[in-house]
């Protein structure tokens, strides 16, 4: 069995946006017109294909990534079947505390659609997701969506999409009249007017370009023309002498930039209209096939060799399980993204991740919560594996012949914790098979126990984030459980050198334990680049470890042993029993015995040289502070900025939008517990409020003494 599409004609996009930007709506009128669904779903009426948990439809907003995939032909070329494509699309939750579904789809996927809304330009989520698709470096295209909406200003949306994202950010559509006024929009690439054809404006129209637009069309195309043509030396040379170029000319410019990510052209509209069918031309002319980006490199694992796979059937297989999720009617489905080679249902696959053997049951080919069931998968498409049960996210999946580990995928701690326990005895064993199967779905949500209360403690990247697992837990998992308040995830670090040495030696009338280190702690240095790591140190996130042993005065088969004993000795902290971060460790001398040494015994004794160091090099107590912008009418300002003080925050700016004045803020998490029902009281229910993990910092001396106090 050959594949349905040729690889140049896949497209693997995600739908990427501030929370109500109008991701999902788009996404509902993309499957409309592309003839996957008859009726277009509303979210406000959680009647949206793509929200279909429970939560979402309740909620009206998006909290899990959903995959499906559609087929469009240009609308320029409506008969041409050769034209037609294949676009496999994610959309993906605006809300913060959902970052981790952006975060493993931009890793999986091959381009993006940027969605703002028209009123607000861009905002704090819009920053985040732009940052995590710069991470992954994927191409991706801009849509200012509510342009009809009152507020509604694509002049402001443009320039705060230049000043705040890229300044390589042009406009490649205007609009033909904006609020009420809006009727079409006007392609500058082809320098054609759109206008909607029927009062539903589910049709489009060819038109006269509007009088009155006639110079924004000359100015805004003149600034695109002039970025595209660096992409291309002749076309350049060209255009600088006579000025023209044809619209295939200019549309393989804008490509080339797109996809090297030199150039986002921004289009704008309102998402519920018929002009969703020219977005769909602009994913099909702009955005990359899997053939256009790199090779997918990864890590020989016997060698640790850099090596690469093509996107190509005939490359041997390798693919990366990015999202697990349990489906009521056929178990436990694990997401892949395919990158070289063929994967067949009933096959065996290896993962080198895990270094086991797996065999895949069932292949589906998702669309939202339906299925449909698949023989074979092919380079450059995604799907869902059942019988997978080993196999987790960030895994990869390959050719056991020819093994590959594909880099992982990395999310963000948690920020918020708070303790759960069952309401009944006969909850307490399905907690606890309800929490791990939630914790393998989702890498940001953590379940642990408090050593000395050996209660159960959830974390995870919000209040909204732990809400909704809970509603989960009673509704798929029949678990009725009671929760308390929201804790925030502090941290502990050192500010100071210091050094400690411990020897363990335990005589227990045979053999003995013997374990002798010397450590020395110091704040971890954040600047360094990984290539410019020395050969004898380990680092990763938040911990460097350095073997500075020479002459095998403690033998090279204990110094994992040491390094296990620091790192768990890193998960409770001396100040208040928080996970330790950012400290660098030195193992710099030591002694063993011929007998008696044991790894344990290195262990013990180097947990206890680190705590003995870290108590001596001046701990301190780290919070959460949390990036806050506020938006609420000129006269509730004063109020709202004193407010702010008040928790500690550092206002740092205010703008005007619209009618509205946006306060921009760094507040500590602990201070912002029920903020947003305090907000609406404060402004008569007028104000809203988005915040997101910023960085840790320094907590006060005298706040500091009141939660090691509460926590002892």
């Amino acid at each position: 069995m050959s594949r349905d599409y040729p690889l140049e004609k896949v497209r693997n996009i995600g739908i990427i946006a501030h929370i109500d930007a109008g991701k999902t709506t788009v996404t509902e009128r993309i499957l409309f017109y592309t003839g996957v669904s008859h009726k277009i779903g509303e979210v406000h009426e959680g009647a949206a294909i793509m929200d279909w948990m429970a939560q979402e439809k309740e909620r009206g907003i998006t909290i899990t990534s959903a995959a499906t995939t559609c087929f469009w032909t240009p609308t320029y070329d409506p008969g041409n079947q050769d034209k037609k494509h294949r676009i496999n699309i994610i959309d993906t939750p605006g809300h913060v505390d959902f970052t981790a579904e952006v975060e493993r789809s931009l890793k999986v996927l091959d381009g993006a659609v940027v969605i703002f809304d028209s009123k607000m330009g861009v905002e704090p989520q819009s920053e985040t997701v732009w940052r995590q698709a710069d991470k992954y470096k994927v191409p991706r295209m801009c849509f200012a969506n509510k342009i009809n909406a009152l507020g509604g200003n694509f002049t402001m949306t443009l320039k705060s999409i230049k000043e705040r994202l890229s300044p390589n950010a042009f406009a490649i559509w205007i609009p033909i009249g904006e609020h009420d006024e809006h009727r079409g929009i006007v392609d500058l690439v082809e320098q054609k007017a759109w206008v909607y054809a029927n009062d539903e404006h589910t049709q489009l129209k060819e038109a006269e370009i509007p009088t009155e637009l006639r110079d924004d069309v000359k100015r805004y195309r003149e600034h695109m023309l002039e970025k595209v043509v660096e992409m291309d030396e002749t076309l350049m040379a060209r255009y600088l002498e006579d000025g023209v170029l044809t619209a295939a000319e200019i549309k393989s410019l804008i490509r080339k930039g797109t996809i090297s990510g030199e150039f986002f052209p921004v289009m704008v509209a309102d998402g519920r209209t018929a002009t969703v069918t020219k977005l769909l031309d602009a994913v099909v002319d702009y955005l990359p096939s899997p053939l256009d980006v790199p090779p997918i490199e990864g890590v020989e694992p016997k060698t640790g060799e850099i090596i690469s796979r093509k996107s190509s059937d005939d490359e041997p297989f390798a693919a990366l399980a990015f999202k697990l999720q349990t489906d009521p009617f056929v178990g436990q489905l694990m997401y892949f993204r395919v990158y070289s080679g063929t994967i067949s249902a009933g096959s065996y696959v290896y993962n080198s991740t895990t270094g086991e053997k797996e065999r895949v049951g069932r292949i589906l080919r998702m669309h939202a919560n339906d299925r449909e069931e698949v023989k074979t998968v092919y380079a450059g498409e995604i799907a869902a594996a059942v019988g997978l049960k080993d196999t987790h996210t960030s895994d990869t999946l390959c050719d056991e012949a020819h093994p590959i580990v594909l880099h992982k995928i990395d999310f963000p701690e948690p920020v918020v914790a708070m303790r759960i326990e069952p309401k009944t005895k006969a909850d307490q064993e399905k907690m606890g098979m309800a929490l791990k199967k939630l914790a393998d779905e989702d890498p940001t949500f953590r379940v642990s126990s408090d050593a000395e209360t050996l209660e159960t403690i959830i974390s995870g990247m919000g209040e909204l984030h732990l809400e909704i697992i809970v509603d989960r837990m009673k509704r798929e998992f029949s678990v009725e459980a009671n929760v308390g308040k929201p804790q925030v995830a502090y941290r502990e670090t050192i500010t100071t050198n210091a050094e400690a040495e411990n020897k363990y030696i335990k005589q227990t009338g045979g053999r003995g334990q013997y374990g002798h280190v010397k450590l020395r702690v110091k704040p971890m240095d954040m600047t360094v680049k990984p290539e410019d790591v020395p050969k004898n140190t380990k680092r990763s996130e938040h911990f460097e470890f350095v073997n500075s042993i020479k002459g095998g005065i403690i033998p090279n088969e204990y110094i994992p042993a040491v390094e296990k004993g620091v790192r768990e000795a890193m998960d409770r902290g001396v100040v208040a029993g928080y996970k330790m971060v950012d400290i660098s460790v030195d193992l710099f001398d030591g002694s063993y015995h011929e007998v008696d040494s044991s790894e344990i015994a290195f262990k013990i004794a180097a947990s206890q040289a680190f705590q003995d160091a870290t108590k001596r090099a001046k701990p301190v107590l780290l919070e959460p502070i949390m990036k806050v912008e506020v938006i609420v009418p000129d006269r509730f300002m004063g109020d709202i900025t004193g407010n702010l003080s008040g928790k500690r925050g550092l206002v740092e700016a205010t703008e005007d939008r619209g009618n509205m004045k946006v306060i921009h803020a760094k507040v500590p998490l602990s201070e912002m517990f029920g903020y947003t029902t305090q907000l609406r009281s404060m402004t008569e229910g007028r104000g809203s409020s988005t915040m997101e993990f910023d960085h840790y910092a320094i907590v006060p001396q005298n706040v500091a003494s009141e939660i090691i106090s509460a926590r002892t």
